[in-house]
């Protein structure tokens, strides 16, 4: 029975790795971000390709918006960056991560904001179609995002489970 669960340990490893872990730990614990929700948003956008470009322009880990990463980089005051480094790339979209965190109360609302954008889930709120009585994006209307959402928490809590 040990040897089982040490091979099914094993395997969900290999399929949710903790790579560059000394890093993400760092970047988490500098802007106060679950490290866990760092890996599963590096997970789920990269798959840990530090040279991964999406179609539509994000780019590196953390798969960034140029004009992202240049908010966070100006919001610490960072003047060079290279979005391919994985540094830089880390520690910029784990700013973000905590930046959105601050500004939203669900963690479907920080993972949406992360995706389609902070000014979309703020409009989404004020939608009486979208958000419920209490004020919580209710329903996302973007497939994309919602398969977003979707895959990063079930990562995120695949990362709590195995490692936490």
């Amino acid at each position: 029975m040990l040897l089982l669960a040490a091979l099914v340990g094993s395997l969900y490893a290999f399929y949710m790795p903790k790579r560059r872990a000394e890093l993400v730990a760092a970047c988490a614990a500098e802007f106060g971000v679950d490290e866990d929700l760092a890996f599963a948003v590096i997970r789920a956008e990269s798959n840990f390709r530090a040279g991964a470009v999406s179609p539509a322009g994000a780019v590196g880990l953390m798969q960034l918006m140029p004009s992202t990463a240049a908010f966070a980089a100006a919001s610490l005051g960072v003047e060079a960056y290279d979005l391919f480094d994985p540094q830089d790339n880390v520690r910029l979209g784990t700013w973000y991560l905590g930046y959105l965190s601050a500004r939203f109360d669900r963690l479907e609302e920080v993972l949406a904001a992360y995706n389609a954008g902070e000014g979309t889930v703020r409009r989404w709120l004020r939608d009486p179609s979208l958000a419920d009585a209490d004020g919580h994006l209710a329903r996302i209307p973007y497939a994309e995002t919602r398969r977003y959402v979707a895959r990063v928490k079930n990562f995120y809590f695949c990362y709590k489970f195995l490692y936490g």
